[in-house]
């Protein structure tokens, strides 16, 4: 059997004003992931073979940020607002190429999964023209009803529109809808603007295909998966949705959460079994983390791969292209950044290393730093196997570091140290006979003189 096409115009032209910013509303994330990002990852993998996005004028960057998602996806803009009909047929290029499906799905309702979008499809490859997406409202008010006739949707009837009658039912448009792509572009040029808001509504397709005898559908969603977003706080209700089904994903996939509710994933975190992640731990995009790794809490991870075994935090960040050895010990208050830990190093205190390659089984101690930038250029420190680099230690980059070198503590190294060397770099200490204790003496003065100054002002 020939495999279905199926193009996607995802609507992402809104000016989304009650966001107040000046960001556009699909930009704003969720779970690390543009709005409009989710919407297309989901489409792609309910098998959609090509996308359109539809973007308000001078919106350059919803156009990027759709084509970094889906490199191939075809813009186009709509410089008048003059209803969802309209904005789809911004895409009429699209259609007219010939899919078997056309959904159509919006910019700012992230939560619609692959197998929703895949329900709608399936509905049009059983013989209906019009799929809409329904759900069960808690609370009708402000949605658009859908009008069941002997078992199949009559119509779709919007708030402003609607009888008495029709405002009691439950049964509410979720917004998506799904087109048999032969018949699409007919319907969709037929539809006029006889209604309270003079626009063009793509819901009265169904109507379209009824009179003309066509089959209608209506597929089934939670009320919560067709959530839109149009400000802020429903920005944050649909992040703690998104965030529950990654939590609850992870765990049933062998993750130990010791606080779920405390722990931010991003859209793409990859976790292995038997992974236990303490309370506050955060993650960023990109991050991959392997089987047995311990993630102590308040740590923040993006755009870096864990190996098994290691043992990261409490306060650690491992910023991107970093690399986590196996059996590695990363803890309180170290900074990692686009850098190599071999396994079974460690670095348990105090330490930022960036731009650097650390060999198995070196030992980094508190407070030593690798002086990566020089104000202009980054520049790379290497370290070899079986190093000690002693508390308190910079380390000034470019640097190489031999195989079983010993740094001394309080080092300042300028210069690479060969294979076995004991390498300390420490201004001579000197001492003045009595000048501690009358810089002591002098500053006790000077505070009594103060309180005595502010004491006499009171």
């Amino acid at each position: 059997m020939t495999e279905r096409t199926c193009l996607s115009i995802v609507l992402a032209a809104g000016e989304g004003t009650r966001m107040r910013s000046a960001k556009p509303k699909v930009l704003h994330e969720v779970a690390g992931l543009s709005m409009v990002g989710h919407v297309l990852r989901a489409v792609a993998a309910a098998g959609g073979t090509a996308a359109a996005v539809v973007v308000g004028p001078d919106r350059d960057d919803v156009a990027a940020e759709a084509r970094r998602v889906k490199a191939d996806a075809t813009i186009h803009v709509q410089t008048e607002r003059l209803g969802t009909a309209h904005a789809v047929l911004h895409a009429e290029a699209d259609i007219a190429r010939g899919f078997d499906d056309v959904i159509v799905a919006f910019g700012d309702t992230p939560l619609v999964t692959p197998q929703t979008f895949g329900l709608l499809r399936a509905a049009l490859a059983s013989g209906a023209a019009v799929a809409v997406l329904g759900f069960e409202a808690a609370d009708p008010l402000g949605y658009g009803r859908l009008v069941m006739e002997g078992g199949s949707l009559a119509a779709i009837v919007e708030e402003k529109e609607a009888s008495e009658a029709q405002r009691a039912i439950t049964l509410c448009n979720g917004g998506l809808m799904a087109l048999a792509g032969g018949t699409a572009l007919a319907l969709l040029k037929r539809i006029g603007k006889a209604n309270a808001k003079g626009e063009y509504y793509l819901t009265d397709a169904v109507a379209l295909a009824r009179a003309d005898g066509l089959a209608t559908a209506v597929v089934l969603a939670p009320e919560a998966e067709v959530r839109g977003v149009n400000d802020r706080v429903q920005l944050a209700e649909v992040e703690a949705i998104a965030q529950g089904r990654l939590r609850e994903t992870a765990m049933r996939g062998g993750v130990t959460m010791v606080a779920p509710e405390t722990v931010f994933l991003a859209f793409d975190t990859v976790l292995g079994r038997d992974v236990t992640l303490e309370p506050h731990v955060v993650f960023g995009p990109g991050v991959t983390i392997a089987d047995d790794v311990t993630i102590r809490a308040y740590s923040h991870l993006a755009g870096c791969v864990v190996d098994q075994g290691a043992i990261l935090g409490p306060f650690a960040r491992i910023r991107p292209k970093s690399r986590i050895g196996a059996k590695v010990h990363i803890g309180n208050f170290v900074e990692v950044n686009r850098t190599t830990i071999a396994a079974k190093a460690e670095a348990n205190h105090l330490a930022y290393l960036g731009d650097a390659t650390i060999g198995e089984g070196t030992n980094i101690g508190a407070g030593t730093i690798t002086c990566n930038f020089d104000g202009a250029d980054k520049h790379p420190t290497i370290i070899g196997r079986d190093v000690f680099v002693g508390s308190n230690s910079t380390l000034v980059a470019p640097l190489a570091i031999g195989d079983e070198v010993l740094i001394a503590a309080g080092s300042t190294i300028t210069l690479d140290a060969r294979d076995g060397a004991l390498v300390f770099g420490r201004a001579k200490q000197a001492g003045l006979p009595g000048r501690g204790a009358e810089m002591i003496r002098a500053n006790k003065a000077r505070r009594a003189a103060r309180k005595a100054r502010e004491q006499g002002k009171g």
